[in-house]
């Protein structure tokens, strides 16, 4: 990459690369291999504390965040990974040449400092640099101001930048890293292996999602990205593992809004001999210990409210849809008294033959899903909107189902899995049917996924986590971009 100056360059800027042409007149490298600092900023800190009368070095590096200029000594502010410590960098100490040097940092600069530790008059503990080395120029400056709505866009398309300023940001992603963390070990501890399943398919299933497309050229075939790893792990049920999870990417291509980017994180877990009362202890187990385990408690504040994971409410598909919709799902008798309620109501129903339960799943969307602001189980769904899902013994019509769902938002999707390979053959011509009536969400037909299940698959719990939407309750933010550090965005 050249150091040229360009026409369209700053002031600032052209400032930072004359500086840059400087050091390397010195023959100063600017940018070298390797640079290995003794201690981080928290620990040397810690170490004068123990003992103030104790004269010690340190060897420290880090990223100017600040700086004060006294003629012939200066102050900056090293941020590393652990903190900040300030150093002092004096004229007589370093030596004319060396602190001539020292003055050309600039805000932003990556060095590492050597020196004796003491504290100021102000009680600040310092670094009396003896020896100091240029670890990276910086030729763009930070921004002074970076908070505020108007730069939300650029913070997203310069998460780099993002986490240099603001430590708010950084410590989000660190507890989203917890989250992962924490949900690995609390599987493992519960003999769940941990796999990986492709994330190119030729068939995508596992989810009513459309997918993205690709080409593979040497087998001359469409691929697609996976929108879910369901199917796959399934077979591994099928194949003997008896607790599997993965924890990964899924890819759907719809809409972004603040719950939603193209490429997310998912969790996705399935268990032998378990049903879905079974995955909602589990689940309920598990978001308990996370929110200790970030939060301290199962109760939190998020955006002015009060969550509480340690107690999830449990409502009826059927009865949330009249508790918030006002409809009686029981007496409507078909799918054209579906769409005549729906209608009346405001709902513009698309798509030719859409079953009586599909349209009434657009109720529950509209008028029961945003009034879910505690955290709340709604369980048992229609077999018509839940292919992949057992049905009820005892009424076929529903299925043995729940979904979380905590602030107006659906954290997850869980199910006693179907394992009647000739009700899922049905199941998924069914779905081929409302695909070729337009559904472009409607899954595809997957011959292999049901021979596998005629081999025979055990009675199989599995559920599926959003970890965006999970972090975003658990950092406080209403924005999935907020919880995912390079969000997918429309290029300039």
């Amino acid at each position: 990459m050249s150091d040229t100056p360009q026409a369209n360059l700053t002031d600032e800027r052209e400032s930072r690369l004359k500086k840059l042409s400087a050091f390397r007149e010195k023959g100063v490298t600017p940018y070298p291999n390797i640079y290995k600092p003794g201690s981080f900023s928290a620990d040397v800190k810690a170490k004068f504390a123990e003992d103030e009368t104790k004269e010690f070095n340190a060897n420290v590096a880090g990223r100017i965040m600040f700086s004060r200029d006294f003629g012939k000594a200066r102050f900056c502010s090293l941020k590393d990974d652990r903190g900040t410590i300030q150093v002092y960098g004096r004229k007589d100490v370093l030596g004319e040449d060396a602190y001539a040097l020292f003055k050309l940092l600039d805000m932003g600069d990556i060095i590492g400092a050597e020196g004796k530790v003491f504290k100021t008059h102000t009680g600040e503990v310092t670094i009396n640099v003896e020896r100091f080395t240029l670890l990276a120029k910086a030729v763009n400056a930070l921004p002074e101001k970076w908070h505020g709505l108007s730069d939300m866009e650029t913070r997203y398309r310069q998460r780099y930048v993002d986490l240099i300023v603001n430590d708010d940001v950084k410590r989000d992603f660190i507890v989203r890293s917890k989250v992962v963390t924490y949900i690995r070990n609390f599987l493992t501890q519960k003999a769940f292996l941990e796999v990986e399943t492709p994330m190119m398919q030729a068939i995508p299933g596992g989810a009513t999602a459309r997918p993205f497309v690709t080409h593979h050229n040497a087998l001359d075939m469409d691929l697609y990205l996976r929108i879910a790893p369901e199917l796959f792990l399934k077979r591994l049920i099928v194949g003997g593992f008896e607790r599997v999870f993965e924890l990964n990417r899924n890819f759907r291509n719809e809409g972004i809004d603040t719950r939603h980017n193209p490429e997310f994180t998912m969790l996705e877990l399935y268990q032998s001999y378990a049903d879905y009362r079974d995955m909602m202890s589990l689940f309920e187990e598990l978001m308990a210990g996370v929110a200790k385990e970030i939060k301290g408690d199962t109760k939190f504040e998020y955006q002015g409210a009060t969550l509480d994971f340690g107690n999830w409410k449990k409502v009826k598909w059927v009865d949330a849809i009249k508790e918030y919709a006002g409809v009686d799902c029981s007496a409507v008798k078909s799918a054209a008294d579906a769409v005549a309620i729906a209608r009346q109501k405001g709902i513009d129903v698309k798509g030719e033959g859409a079953g009586k339960w599909t349209v009434l799943n657009l109720l529950f969307d509209e008028f029961a899903e945003e009034k879910l602001q505690e955290p709340t189980i709604i369980y048992e769904f229609p077999s018509e909107i839940s292919p992949l899902a057992k049905y009820k013994q005892d009424d076929p019509e529903f299925t043995e189902r729940f979904e979380p769902y905590a602030v107006g938002r659906e954290l997850g999707n869980a199910f006693s899995e179907l394992n009647d390979p000739f009700v899922q053959k049905e199941r998924f011509l069914e779905q081929v049917k409302r695909k070729s009536t337009g559904d472009d969400e409607a899954m595809f037909m997957d011959e292999d996924y049901v021979t596998a299940l005629e081999y025979g698959m055990p009675p199989t719990g599995g559920m599926g986590i959003g970890i965006d939407r999970l972090v975003m309750l658990l950092v406080d933010t209403n924005s999935i971009r907020d919880t995912i550090l390079f969000p997918t965005l429309k290029p300039r």
